[in-house]
């Protein structure tokens, strides 16, 4: 919004309005919160540091341009329920330093810690249980979109990138409009009014750092020589920030790079590893595809230790189901997500590893993969946990034949 200099300068010279609020420096983080809260809850709006009510550009010191925004963002993360994505940007207007935060209108109602709020006027007012009722009415018929298949605010068309969009595009199409049709009808762009926007889906796989648009949509691996998360025991430490397809052959790889391998001679050479990779790439896959992306204050976290590999995937589960219920139902909480991946080719090197074509086949055998292999190979049964609103796998790691040896 105001995306132009000349613009802005024009708005800041009208004054305050249902769109733009001033601020002459940074308030205290509850009130800022409530500002952003209340245009978020309404039809979006900018938030000027550095400008007094009187329109009087006054401007912020340099020094203190970096510790402000990274204030407004930790706000937006700590101080507001469910986190509002904004979009800052550093500014020069009259020989004076500006930070604007841009608010887009949102599809969930936000609340801060001093309630709920919205932008009527040129002032940001408590709303009343009449008004709350209705918002809340109406943004939930946007939930009845799956999350996946809902636009990413401040995307556009072009935030795609053709070579990872030209994968589900089976059509061979150089016009713009064509082009764009076509992404229309997969899902991977939808309308916000006017404008088209990337789906969350759409951004996942078609982006190369999604975590840009959709915080915390990344895989965090962290391998420990130990069987407690000790940083002094800390081997490695990686995030997988790629496409979603990209990300789940990273983490792939950094649990094969650890997963350790016995082997015993007697007749001939017999070799175990810690870990089924086959039940490995199900499991991450299975995170991927399952987690909450409306979560944005957690992200998958796949921690291996020398007894077990832990993985973390935000969100409860679809439906009605329960943990107990994992191995015979399923419910895609992500259909359009699942649509895509199910059409992505795995190379001819992974294909063979865990014995299929596509990252996902969408038989309902994945939970029966991870639990029977790595089942078979450490003689536990792997664990599904859920703590309040995230879903833990455990996987215990097979004994070397070494010990088995010495036992």
């Amino acid at each position: 919004m105001f995306n132009s200099v000349t613009e802005l300068t024009e708005k800041i010279y009208l004054g305050e309005d249902a769109t733009i609020e001033f601020k002459r420096e940074l308030p205290h983080r509850d009130g800022l919160a409530d500002e952003i809260v209340a245009f978020a809850n309404a039809n979006g709006g900018v938030i000027l540091i550095g400008v007094g009510d009187d329109s009087e550009i006054v401007g912020i010191d340099r020094h203190d341009l970096d510790r402000i925004e990274k204030t407004v963002v930790e706000i937006c993360s700590d101080n507001i329920d469910p986190m509002v994505h904004i979009v800052t940007e550093k500014l020069r207007i009259d020989d004076k330093n500006l930070l604007k935060i841009d608010v887009q209108p949102s599809a969930f109602v936000h609340k801060s810690s001093n309630g709920y709020f919205i932008r009527q006027g040129s002032s940001s007012r408590e709303m009343t249980t009449e008004q709350l009722g209705r918002l809340l009415q109406s943004r939930s018929q946007a939930h009845r979109i799956s999350f996946d298949e809902q636009f990413v605010p401040n995307t556009h068309k072009d935030t795609l990138r053709e070579k990872l969009y030209r994968r589900f595009i089976t059509v061979e199409a150089t016009d713009p409009e064509k082009v764009v049709a076509l992404l229309l009808k997969r899902r991977l762009l939808v309308k916000d009014g006017q404008d088209c926007r990337a789906s969350v889906a759409g951004l996942l796989m078609c982006h190369d750092s999604p975590d840009d648009y959709l915080y915390n949509s990344f895989i965090q691996a962290v391998f420990y020589n130990g069987e407690h998360k000790d940083a002094n025991y800390q081997i490695d430490a990686k995030d997988f920030r790629g496409p979603l397809d990209q990300q789940v052959v990273d983490a792939f790889k950094f649990v094969e790079r650890y997963n350790q391998v016995s082997a015993r001679k007697d007749i001939g050479r017999i070799e175990r590893s810690q870990y089924s990779m086959r039940a490995v790439f199900e499991a991450i896959v299975n995170a991927v595809v399952h987690r909450d992306y409306s979560k944005a204050g957690s992200k998958i976290r796949l921690f291996m230790f020398t007894d077990r590999l832990e993985l973390y995937s935000p969100g409860a589960l679809a439906n009605t189901l329960t943990v107990d219920d994992l191995p015979y139902n399923q419910a895609t909480r992500n259909e359009l997500l699942a649509r895509l991946l199910s059409e992505t080719t795995l190379d001819d090197n992974m294909g063979r590893q865990v014995k299929r074509r596509h990252f996902l086949e969408r038989r309902g055998e994945g939970v029966g993969i991870i639990l029977n292999e790595s089942n078979e190979l450490s003689g536990k049964t792997p664990v599904y946990e859920l703590f309040g609103e995230e879903l833990r796998l455990t996987i215990f790691a097979a004994k070397s034949l070494q010990d088995n040896d010495e036992t």
